[in-house]
């Protein structure tokens, strides 16, 4: 289940990421060591985690993931192995809050590009999604929420915010 999408303006935020580049199959054995990964490093040089974590899908294909796995900070990291700097973007995007679990995302995501088609938005080729909620909270996915963002390219004037 989803909220009621909307449209805002992300601000640019500082981040600590590694990229990846994996087989769909294989995203759950990556996510787990590469997030400790960035989160060892970010501590270790004290400016961070300054927010949830988050995976920036840079390339849309339904067999290969092209993602960074990161969290935000508040000064740029100094790369260590596959930790580096990057940063999400200032842009308009479609966001909405996911509510469940995590195997319901590509059906979350689905009515958000619904709703972004309706609206008569275009969106851009990337995507990312911040874990605000999840099984470290709680075991009952009831209670995680993923922040869904879908950043657009032109977004229709006569478009419902």
């Amino acid at each position: 289940m989803i909220e009621t999408p909307r449209i805002v303006r992300a601000e640019p935020r500082l981040t600590a990421v590694i990229r990846l580049t994996v087989p769909r199959a294989d995203i759950q054995k990556v996510m787990g060591p590469g997030i400790a990964e960035v989160l060892a490093v970010v501590a270790a040089q004290r400016i961070g985690p300054a927010g949830p974590v988050v995976a920036h899908h840079l390339k849309m294909d339904p067999g290969t993931f092209d993602f960074e796995i990161g969290v935000p900070v508040r000064a740029p990291v100094s790369p260590v192995g596959r930790v580096q700097p990057s940063e999400l973007p200032a842009v308009t995007v479609a966001r909405t809050i996911y509510h469940g679990s995590y195997e319901g995302l590509p059906s979350a995501w689905a009515e958000l590009m619904g709703w972004i088609a309706a609206e008569g938005h275009t969106p851009a080729p990337d995507l990312w999604e911040c874990y605000l909620t999840g099984p470290e909270t709680s075991p009952d996915s009831t209670t995680w929420r993923t922040e869904l963002n879908r950043p657009l390219v032109a977004v229709s004037s006569g478009a419902r915010r």
